[in-house]
C-alpha cells in the first residue's frame, strides 16, 4: 500500500487503530519514507520505536515541493500535537520562522525564541522538525523573493543608506539590498508580501495570482514591477529542479571558481559543521580567508578570498599589495585586515560571518590587534596553522584539532587553500611583469646605446683635403 503512494513530496500521518494521530512527519518522495516504517529491520531510535506497535494504517497529504511540506508539517504537529512529536513543543529546541512585518524593511529570520522583544508583532511560523531542512528552503526561497536576513535597522528615507556597501548577498542577487537604498519601501513590501502569501497558499494558488497580478502591472504600463514579477514567476517554477552538483537553482547566476568547486562535496553541511565548531547559533553563509605571501623575502602581496554557502564566488576576491614592509608577516597582516575591513569597521557595510587567517596565534593575533583599531568588530575570527591543521579561536589557549574528514575542517582547508593559491597567482603575475619589464628595459637600454654611437658617428665633420 506505501509502495503505491505518488512519487511526491508530502506529509504523512501514523494512526492507532483508534484513529488518532501518533506521528506526523515529512518526505522528499511519500512512498520510500513511508515504506521504511513497515520493513521488519525498520529502527527509528529509542524513542520512536515502541510507536512501531500502535500503528494500524496511515494518511498521507500530498505537497507540490520540499518547502510546502516543511510547512505543512510545522502546521499538522502545532494543532494536533502527536505524542511522538512531543519535542517539538519545546519553543528552545526546535526552529521558528519570523518575518519582521512593523518595520520598513522586514526581515527573515530563523530564530529558537520567537518570544524575543525583537520579534514582537512579527509573523512566526512553526516550529520546524528539521533547521537544516529550513534554513535550506528558506535560502532557496530567498533567491526568489530577495528578502534580507541581517539584522541591520533599516529607516526608509535614511540618508546613510545611500553610501552603505551591501553585503555579498546582493552581489549574487539573493537580497535586494533595501540598506543601500537600492529598492524602495513600496517595492520591498510587495515583495515581502508575496512571500508571506507564498507561505500560506499552494504554489499553483500563488502562480496563478502573480501572473495576474503582472499581466495587471504590464497593462497599466509599469514594466519594471511586471519584469520583477516575471522573474520571480521563473524563480518559483524553477525550486523543484534539483542540481547534480549538490545544490538548487539557475548556476549562470553566479560566478562559481570552476577549479575548486569538487573539493567540498556537500557545502550546506560543512557550513553547519563550521558552525557548531565555532559555536555559531546561525548559519555560516558569507566566509572570507586571508593569505600572506612573499617571495624570497620580497614583493610581499596578500588575497582575500570568499565563499558563499560554502562554495567560492570570485567577484568577492581580492589583492593586496602590501606597502608598509617587506618581509614581515604580522605587519602585512596587520596592514591588509586594516584596508579590507575599514568600511565595515566604520558601520558602512556588513562583515562576513566568519573571517579565517591563514596561520598560527601569531598571525590571529595580528589581525585582531588590527580589528581592535576598528569602532565595529567582526562577528567571528579564527586561524588555521598549515602543518598541523588545528583551528585557534580568539582568547582560547586549547586550538581545536578536528579529524582529517571533518566537513568544518575540510571546508577551512578548502578556502585556505584558495587564498593561498590566489596570492600564489598575484605572485605570478607580478613576477611576469618584472620579468618582461626587465627585458623590454635591457632592450631599450640596447637601443639607446646604439642610437648614441650611430648619432657620434655622424655627427663628426670630415676635414678639408689640404
Amino acid at each position: 500500500m506505501a509502495r503505491a503512494l505518488p512519487e511526491v513530496p508530502g506529509v504523512y500521518l501514523m494512526k492507532s487503530a483508534a484513529g488518532s494521530v501518533l506521528y506526523v512527519g515529512k518526505a522528499l518522495r511519500l512512498p520510500n519514507r513511508v515504506s521504511s516504517y513497515f520493513i521488519p529491520s525498520a529502527d527509528l531510535g529509542s524513542r520512536k520505536q515502541p510507536m512501531l506497535d500502535e500503528v494500524v494504517t496511515f494518511d498521507v497529504i500530498p505537497c507540490e515541493g520540499e518547502w510546502e511540506a516543511l510547512l505543512m508539517e510545522a502546521r499538522l504537529i502545532k494543532d494536533i500535537h502527536p505524542p511522538y512529536n512531543d519535542r517539538l513543543l519545546d519553543d528552545k529546541t526546535f526552529p521558528y520562522l519570523a518575518v519582521t512585518t512593523r518595520e520598513d524593511f522586514p526581515g527573515v529570520f530563523i530564530t529558537r525564541n520567537p518570544t524575543e522583544p525583537r520579534f514582537k508583532g512579527a509573523r512566526i511560523f512553526g516550529p520546524f522538525v528539521s533547521p537544516g531542512a529550513l534554513r535550506e528552503a528558506m535560502n532557496m526561497l530567498q533567491r526568489v523573493f530577495k528578502y534580507r536576513t541581517c539584522e541591520l535597522e533599516i529607516i526608509d528615507g535614511d540618508p546613510k543608506n545611500a553610501r552603505f556597501r551591501p553585503c555579498l548577498l546582493a552581489a549574487i542577487h539573493q537580497c535586494s539590498a533595501p540598506c543601500a537604498a537600492r529598492i524602495s519601501r513600496d517595492a520591498y513590501r510587495a515583495d515581502i508580501d508575496r512571500f508571506l502569501r507564498f507561505l500560506n497558499s499552494k504554489r499553483s494558488a500563488m502562480l496563478r495570482e502573480m501572473r495576474e497580478e503582472m499581466e495587471s502591472a504590464s497593462a497599466r504600463l509599469e514594466f519594471e514591477r511586471a519584469a520583477t514579477l516575471r522573474d520571480q514567476i521563473k524563480a518559483i517554477e524553477k525550486l523543484d529542479e534539483r542540481e547534480t552538483r549538490g545544490w538548487r537553482g539557475d548556476e549562470s547566476e553566479f560566478d562559481w571558481q570552476p577549479e575548486v568547486t569538487g573539493i567540498v562535496q556537500d557545502p550546506a553541511a560543512c557550513a553547519r559543521s563550521l558552525a557548531r565548531v565555532v559555536g555559531a547559533d546561525e548559519t555560516i553563509r558569507c566566509l572570507e580567508a586571508i593569505d600572506i605571501a612573499h617571495l624570497s623575502g620580497g614583493e610581499t602581496v596578500a588575497s582575500k578570498v570568499c565563499f558563499i554557502d560554502g562554495r567560492p564566488f570570485k567577484e568577492g576576491y581580492r589583492r593586496y599589495r602590501i606597502q608598509t614592509v617587506t618581509n614581515d608577516d604580522f605587519s602585512a597582516m596587520r596592514e591588509v585586515v586594516s584596508r579590507r575591513y575599514r568600511d565595515a569597521g566604520e558601520g558602512e557595510e556588513l562583515y562576513p560571518d566568519l573571517i579565517l587567517i591563514d596561520g598560527g596565534v601569531g598571525q590571529l593575533n595580528a589581525a585582531l590587534e588590527a580589528f581592535a583599531q576598528l569602532r565595529v568588530q567582526p562577528p567571528r575570527v579564527i586561524a588555521l596553522s598549515k602543518k598541523e591543521e588545528l583551528i585557534h579561536l580568539p582568547n582560547v589557549a586549547e586550538p581545536i584539532r578536528l579529524g582529517r574528514e571533518h566537513l568544518g575542517l575540510r571546508l577551512c582547508q578548502a578556502i585556505r587553500d584558495e587564498a593561498h593559491r590566489f596570492a600564489q597567482h598575484y605572485h605570478h603575475l607580478l613576477r611576469e611583469k618584472s620579468t618582461l619589464g626587465s627585458a623590454i628595459a635591457k632592450r631599450q637600454s640596447r637601443a639607446r646605446t646604439a642610437s648614441d654611437k650611430r648619432s657620434d658617428g655622424g655627427s663628426q665633420e670630415r676635414e678639408p683635403d689640404a
